[in-house]
């Protein structure tokens, strides 16, 4: 890759992180690698312009080519998702759910979404977060967990039960830790058994759903909220889709309603990577992202740790540690693993009896390393590794010589290879 700063103490911080990604193993399933194209436009001349407002309606002079770069991306990711209406300026996922409820639910009103601990995301309502100080949120959550692995999965008849009890404004799916498919068809009829609006958060699965691998909520959602940096594999950011009759109260949530001006070398990216996801060769790209989860999945349970709802639909891993070894906590395993090379990260499990900064799991997600070309043979062979230094952690040899094998396997797997352009 190009020298990544003329600034010397930068450079050389960056050089580093881009050795960690060419040379650790990525499990976190918020990120992904993007193509060179999606960076060359998050660092392109567009970082110089300031454009509030939308295209065409502007509070600065100088926006032409601003307007042609929002407007490519707004019909771009209509084209992808179906959708009639794209707002790409949200800054993060977090910033587009914001913005979905401003535009829908008055301070104060009741919306229904699902329960930190159970899968849920910050912004779904909890105390922690502006979503939970502004409006009254009523949580659902998960079934009990069974032996045969069909429980944990989201609970209709609660959400249902919840729905008619409180007479929510608006019924909110989507999680941030959840290994299943969730239908959007459900949440739709009880939306409309009671009144509600419905919001599916696709924040992680949007590139699953644009690429086939996942049932798409664009139609029989009121609003879609998504972030571009996940499955989707563009640059860090968020968009909302909607109907035509709701375009005017989004985009005036989003603008002025939370943000000033947009990232335009942002958008410019999200445009880049909309117009990949759009591509025959996505539709794979996807499949074999679940097909990865799936087989990494399968190699954790033969190695004795319990898998959350007993498996996965999606590019998620929800792994549970009490029953590997009950003394091990998520942020344990998390420490000791990145020493390994292995990047993943701590999560609550349904009803989890520690902390948000302990927790009793671990959440592993397969779009990177799909992303750096891995299949199921390299997933089978992470699955081994991860369970093999989580029984040895406390030999640092153990763990040093894992790491070598971790450098081994991910230098034929380089996300940014010298030699090739992608």
């Amino acid at each position: 890759m190009p020298r990544l700063s003329s600034d010397p103490e930068v450079a050389a911080i960056l050089e580093r992180e881009l050795e960690r990604q060419r040379t650790t193993i990525q499990l976190i399933a918020s990120e992904n690698f993007t193509s060179r194209p999606v960076l060359a436009a998050t660092a392109s001349v567009l970082t110089n312009k300031y454009s509030e407002g939308y295209p065409g309606r502007r509070y600065y002079g100088g926006n032409a080519y601003a307007d042609e770069i929002e407007d490519l991306a707004r019909r771009r990711a209509c084209a992808l998702f179906g959708a009639e209406h794209a707002n790409v300026q949200p800054h993060a996922g977090a910033s587009a759910n914001l913005a979905a409820y401003l535009a829908l639910v008055e301070p104060g009103e009741t919306i229904l979404a699902m329960r930190l601990d159970q899968g849920g995301h910050l912004t779904h309502g909890s105390p922690v977060s502006i979503t939970g100080k502004t409006w009254r949120f009523v949580s659902y959550g998960v079934t009990p967990a069974t032996d045969d692995g069909s429980g944990e999965r989201i609970d209709l008849d609660q959400v249902r039960d919840l729905a008619l009890e409180t007479r929510p404004k608006l019924i909110v799916a989507g999680t941030t830790a959840y290994a299943r498919v969730i239908d959007p068809l459900p949440f739709r009829q009880i939306a409309d058994e009671v009144g509600a609006l419905f919001l599916f958060d696709a924040a992680h699965p949007a590139g699953l759903i644009a690429g086939g691998a996942h049932p798409s909520p664009v139609g029989i959602a009121d609003v879609v909220t998504f972030t571009t940096h996940k499955t989707l594999r563009g640059p860090r950011g968020g968009a909302v889709l909607c109907g035509a009759e709701l375009a005017r109260a989004v985009d005036a949530a989003v603008f002025p309603g939370l943000q000033g001006g947009p990232l335009d070398h942002v958008v410019a990216a999200k445009a880049v990577a909309f117009a990949e996801a759009a591509r025959p060769e996505f539709r794979q790209y996807a499949a074999d992202v679940v097909a990865n989860a799936n087989a990494l999945a399968a190699v954790i349970a033969e190695e004795g740790l319990r898998l959350v709802s007993g498996g996965t639909d999606n590019h998620q891993v929800l792994v549970d540690l009490r029953s590997f070894d009950p003394e091990l906590t998520g942020k344990e395993a998390q420490e000791v693993l990145d020493r390994a090379g292995i990047t993943c990260n701590k999560n609550q499990i349904p009803d989890d009896p520690r902390s948000p900064f302990v927790t009793s799991g671990l959440r592993l997600g397969s779009a990177a390393e799909t992303t750096a070309g891995m299949g199921p043979t390299e997933m089978a062979e992470i699955g081994r590794l991860l369970a093999s230094v989580l029984r040895e952690r406390r030999d640092e040899h153990a763990v040093a010589a894992a790491r070598e094998e971790v450098r081994a396997l991910c230098k034929a797997f380089d996300p940014y290879p010298p030699d090739a352009g992608r």
